[in-house]
């Protein structure tokens, strides 16, 4: 446990002076947003006092401040998380990022890019495409920052082909907790030099050091690539087909699945009805959406037939080709719907985004449906099933707040068991926080969760970064 010191105004005053003016809050001036992620369920706090530094040497010179006078720093990128992880617990600095925007400058011949922590994702996907390059990691919240994908180890919906954000982080700068400015990693591909540092501070969610600047891995970007919607009669079907298709040898970019029900809400929400609902008579209960990607329309066009092929022999009741431009966009619009569509269904939400082996989702899903059946909770899902990583949500619906709080609790503590048996982890994308540090204790138990206490402890001895989060209490 640490303890911490009160901002006071002359403090407040350097702080300040550091920014400027027009980048930094302090008291009844903090935007409320800054007291929590876009999980509130998970807790609020409001910090004494925001800053947007706009450069290394700001970061450090804030952090020497906060760290010689026990003031605690929550780094903050676009507050996208789900699991409380910027949520300032001990009150204190929020260090927001998102000013430190810039694409700095590409290395196409080295094939990658350095760039500020506060790029957002879209931002720079769209940005690389212009120079003929794909930033593979895909997350859901398009418009959270890289800084905070990297500090997640965020996935998405192409990890299946490509990996997730950690196999794109080629080298960073990074200020510790006393200030100190260090550089960790290099910008080659391959390395045996030592522990990996890079990789330490890579999802180590804002805990061990403050990312100001990060050199990311471009590919080519493949020319070509066509979606196959793919409905089935059930998920049992559909899910069933999953580790066929892998081992087809398609190479796949992305693994979709989804139930009826999300898809039909998604139609509602968003008049667009581009997944069929019946196929020559037969109601379809659940859909596979499979992306193949390449340099070669035919040689995409021969590994479809094979998809198609696979798919019939797992009850597929056809393949609905998506290759113009138009129909892309509204499969994508439709699936990046289902979380907008799952928090305008429900004002109160629980989540968790377990991972499990591929050929372990339907016994999962059918597990976790089953315990919201029996304590009258509904729950919603979908997911990557080509990396076994799953959205699973609890909706309060008109339940009042402490019986759906306590019921969501039973919900996850049953899920999070079943995931444990099933081989599988706490999280695949979102990360820790605050929400789910007991049941990442429960997963990899006391000896484990001592030794990241303690390299905490070797980064942070004071404990002023992000306190409260992963493996550290107040």
């Amino acid at each position: 446990m640490s303890t911490f010191a009160e901002l006071s105004t002359e403090l407040a005053d350097q702080l300040k002076a550091i920014v400027g003016e027009d980048n930094f809050q302090f008291g009844e001036d903090v935007n409320e947003d800054f007291s929590r992620d876009e999980m509130p369920i998970y807790g609020t706090k409001m910090p004494q006092a925001v800053v947007f530094p706009a450069n290394t040497q700001e970061v450090s010179d804030i952090m020497k401040l906060c760290y010689d006078n026990d003031v605690p720093v929550t780094v903050r990128g676009a507050g996208t998380g789900l699991v409380g992880g910027c949520t300032p617990l001990a009150g204190g600095v929020v260090l927001c990022t998102m000013n430190m925007n810039q694409i700095l400058e590409y290395d196409l011949n080295n094939l990658n890019v350095r760039i500020q922590p506060g790029v957002r994702l879209c931002d720079l996907a769209e940005d690389a495409l212009k120079h003929g390059m794909m930033y593979p990691p895909d997350p859901g919240e398009k418009t959270g920052s890289v800084g905070g994908n990297v500090s997640t180890n965020a996935g998405g919906m192409r990890a299946v082909k490509y990996g997730t954000t950690r196999d794109y982080v080629l080298a960073m700068t990074v200020v510790l907790p006393n200030g100190e400015i260090m550089e960790v990693g290099r910008a080659v591909t391959k390395t045996s030099s030592g522990y990996s540092l890079l990789h330490l501070i890579i999802g180590s969610e804002g805990t061990l050091a403050i990312i100001t600047e990060l050199t990311m891995r471009l590919i080519p970007n493949p020319p070509e690539n066509t979606s196959f919607i793919l409905p089935f009669e059930d998920i049992d079907a559909a899910l069933g087909a999953v580790p066929s298709i892998k081992l087809a040898g398609l190479n796949p970019q992305s693994i979709e699945f989804m139930e009826r029900d999300i898809v039909d809400a998604s139609a509602a929400h968003t008049g667009n009805n581009i997944f069929p609902t019946n196929v020559e008579g037969e109601e379809v209960g659940a859909y596979i959406l499979v992306t193949l990607d390449g340099d070669d329309p035919d040689e995409i066009f021969q590994r479809a037939e094979k998809l198609l092929e696979v798919s019939m022999e797992h009850g597929a009741y056809d393949a609905l080709v998506v290759d113009q431009p138009a129909e892309k966009e509204a499969v994508w619009a439709a699936r990046s719907a289902f979380l907008t569509v799952i928090e305008n269904d429900s004002e109160l939400l629980d989540e968790m985004d377990v991972v499990v082996p591929t050929d372990k989702i339907a016994e999962f899903l059918h597990y976790i449906n089953g315990v919201g059946a029996d304590l009258n909770m509904r729950i919603r899902s979908f997911g990557h099933a080509g990396d076994g990583n799953l959205h699973i949500y609890c909706a309060a619906d008109d339940m009042p707040v402490d019986d759906f709080l306590a019921t969501s609790a039973k919900v996850m503590e049953a899920a999070y068991a079943k995931c444990a048996e099933l081989g599988g982890q706490v999280s695949g994308e979102h990360g820790i926080g605050y929400a789910k540090k007991e049941y990442l204790r429960e997963s990899v138990g006391d000896t484990a969760m001592g030794l990241m206490a303690g390299i905490k402890q070797v980064f942070d001895p004071k404990g002023i970064l992000n306190p409260g989060k992963i493996c550290t209490d107040l």
